[in-house]
């Protein structure tokens, strides 16, 4: 691997399939290294993303606007009920507040919201300032959840505190203070942890589960409101669909609550049929298992025409992905070898060493695999591996379109489903309007 433009202290987070380490051999799940601008976000924002979507909550941001800014409305989250969730709430801390603290103001706003809206949850996120002055966050939190009768939870969350990682995991420790206090009876039915019903997934996934009778209880946490949330210690299973976002959550919800889980993806068809039928397995619920194993073999049989038109134009092409975990990436890997496309550059923001091995049996040995990369990282393997394609999220879209490169957006923003039988459909489409408009050839003429 020629690593002129590679951080020495970057190296271990890269194989190339020529050292010998093997995909287990990557150092992952670890802080950035200083100096590489990572494509990652911070601890606050890992936070946020995981409990935006929590219909009917509030979210009080106590830290300056620009917080508050960054995060809001960050996700193609969509709701069948309460669309509170869609609004941004901020102390706005400014020089004064800072040199004699913030309290009296993070207590003022909970107090105006209380006494105007009424809500029964309010998050309170904790961003760096309020890290580094020292501000009593949960005993404001605790006071107003008595003097109001609602629930206040604070969310430690100053980004200077870790990586993205770190915030999902204190996103889940506030889910888990929520939901821990109530316990319900057991009933038929599933969990699904780690989804954000971006562009309607959730609704797509729920279709299926109840094609195949199985009950939904709760959702974590694309289009979940307080009620459904604390209705979820009644489950039987709960299914991971982002690994990186809701591992953490399922193994307390199994340490203290008995709830198995299985981690499931439903990207791409191969994974969608799987997911659905292990599902059924894990339930021991032979009859939905044959309802799983009908429906997804009459759906594999609907999109083989549709498929084969495409693989003509995508044979050969080479794509590269950079997306937020380890299983979106195995999912992708599997989308891009069914339309006879081959992954030349695959990296996560938050992959595991199990993730990178999988990730590793699915690709060339030629494959460039990163973890937690940079845009002179991305820049570099592209163009070295002649990638046509790049899947990633709204960081990564000015990258290859300077490179000349087609994208296609995988990431939170995005306004049309690309999970389950739905999502192929529309996945394959962008691939190749994106790969296939004439825009790139003029653009590579000047480049």
């Amino acid at each position: 691997m020629e690593n002129a433009r590679v951080l020495e202290e970057r190296k271990e987070f890269i194989w190339d399939g020529q050292d010998g380490r093997g995909g287990n051999g990557i150092k992952c799940d670890a802080n950035s290294v200083s100096g590489s601008v990572s494509q990652r976000a911070c601890v606050y924002c890992g936070a946020r993303v995981v409990l935006n979507p929590i219909t009917d909550a509030f979210h009080i941001v106590h830290g300056p606007i620009g917080c508050a800014s960054y995060t809001w409305d960050i996700r193609g989250s969509l709701s069948s009920g309460d669309d509170l969730y869609r609004n941004s709430f901020s102390t706005d801390l400014r020089e004064q507040d800072i040199i004699f603290g913030g309290e009296k103001k993070l207590k003022a706003a909970i107090e105006e919201v209380a006494e105007k809206y009424h809500p029964r949850l309010i998050f309170v996120y904790a961003t760096c300032i309020v890290g580094v002055i020292g501000d009593d966050v949960d005993a404001v939190c605790k006071a107003m959840s008595q003097e109001y009768n609602m629930r206040v939870i604070p969310v430690k969350s100053p980004g200077f505190s870790g990586n993205k990682s770190v915030g999902y995991k204190m996103a889940c420790n506030a889910i888990m203070e929520l939901i821990a206090k109530h316990k319900n009876l057991k009933k038929k039915g599933i969990n699904i942890l780690g989804d954000y019903n971006l562009a309607g997934e959730m609704w797509i996934i729920k279709d299926y589960l109840n094609r195949i009778g199985i009950p939904v209880v709760s959702t974590f946490t694309g289009d979940s409101s307080y009620d459904s949330l604390i209705r979820a210690s009644a489950a039987q299973l709960n299914i991971v669909q982002c690994a990186g976002s809701s591992t953490y959550l399922a193994d307390r919800m199994e340490e203290e609550m008995g709830i198995p889980y299985i981690k499931v993806s439903f990207f791409g068809i191969e994974d969608t049929a799987s997911s659905l039928i292990r599902i059924a397995e894990a339930l021991k619920d032979e009859e939905a298992k044959q309802k799983a194993m009908e429906f997804t073999a009459a759906e594999r049989l609907k999109l083989q025409d549709f498929l084969t038109k495409y693989r003509k134009n995508l044979r050969g092409k080479k794509a590269a992905i950079y997306v937020g975990g380890g299983f979106k990436a195995i999912s992708l890997i599997r989308q891009f070898h069914s339309l006879n496309m081959e992954t030349v550059v695959v990296g996560t923001q938050t992959g595991k060493k199990d993730e990178y091995e999988i990730i590793e049996s699915l690709v060339n040995k030629e494959t460039v695999i990163l973890d937690d990369t940079n845009p002179a990282e991305l820049e570099k393997f592209m163009k070295e591996k002649e990638a046509d394609i790049l899947v990633g999220g709204v960081k990564e879209r000015p990258l290859a379109y300077k490179l000349g490169i087609a994208f296609c957006d995988h990431n939170h923003e995005r306004k049309h489903p690309l999970c389950g039988f739905d999502g192929v459909i529309n996945f394959t489409r962008e691939i190749n309007s994106s790969i296939n408009n004439p825009v790139w050839k003029y653009v590579k003429e000047e480049l």
